[in-house]
């Protein structure tokens, strides 16, 4: 059931990366039905394989491929539940291949790391919001990108079925900045609940966490602050999008791959 529950998952998330990519290269409206139920049930599936894959007799695996792939599948799942009412379709070209290649390298790797300890219900909340906080400003950073495609393409004049498929750049940046504001707030609860729950949070094995993400923190309540008070947007909040997001990948899975498949701690 595991490999069928994998294979459907990786099947459909590859149809509506294709329908998505057909929209990009054909001048053609907005995603379809079709698109967001293929990624409807992919994310079903693939939630039933992280099921299998994480949870054992031993306990819960919180390894870096596991972390990897429930991440993605988180982003999937609330791109899926945003997109049926928001027009941010169109950031599954970025969140559902690598919801697929995440799946795969989990199905195909042997490294774990096995939690046997039972967790608090605060250390419970901490987890659980730093990974929504990584989910939501990863799909800002998705969100930035194709921000900057558009701002390029209309700029350089010229147009493309990419613009097609896309909502206006006005658009685009008032959810740019929604998302951000939730990441935001995830975040914050979850270096609060760190601090409160976590026994050291400057710990050896945590220093470079805790520092990057509060640094990622800064940098996204700057941007914030500067959008509301001085109007920043643009190449501006691009810019300081990604730069967050590239310290807040740093801190969580960088720090587990150094630890976990470098150093193998």
């Amino acid at each position: 059931m595991l490999t069928l529950n994998i294979t459907i998952s990786i099947l459909l998330y590859a149809a509506a990366t294709g329908l998505l990519l057909k929209q990009w290269l054909f001048k053609t409206n907005a995603p379809s039905n079709l698109t967001l139920y293929g990624a409807s049930i992919a994310v079903i599936f693939h939630a039933f394989s992280l099921y299998s894959l994480i949870f054992s007799a031993q306990g819960i695996d919180i390894g870096f491929f596991s972390a990897l792939t429930f991440t993605a599948w988180l982003m999937a799942l609330l791109l899926v539940v945003a997109s049926s009412t928001l027009p941010i379709a169109c950031l599954g070209l970025l969140v559902y291949p690598f919801a697929l290649v995440s799946l795969l390298l989990r199905a195909f790797s042997d490294q774990q790391h096995i939690l046997t300890d039972t967790l608090s219900k605060g250390l419970e909340a901490h987890i659980l919001f730093s990974l929504l906080a990584y989910s939501l400003l990863s799909i800002a950073a998705a969100q930035a990108i194709l921000l900057s495609i558009q701002d390029r393409y209309l700029h350089n004049k010229h147009p493309s079925g990419f613009l097609y498929s896309l909502p206006s750049l006005e658009t685009m940046e008032i959810m740019l900045f929604r998302i951000i504001g939730l990441g935001v707030i995830a975040l914050s609860i979850s270096l609060l609940s760190g601090f409160v729950y976590l026994e050291n949070m400057f710990a050896q094995h945590l220093v470079h966490k805790t520092v990057l993400s509060l640094i990622a923190w800064a940098i996204f309540v700057t941007l914030l602050w500067g959008h509301f008070k001085f109007g920043w947007r643009g190449k501006k909040a691009i810019k300081w999008s990604i730069s967050g997001f590239i310290l807040l990948m740093l801190a969580y899975f960088g720090s587990k791959f150094v630890l976990e498949l470098v150093l193998q701690h």
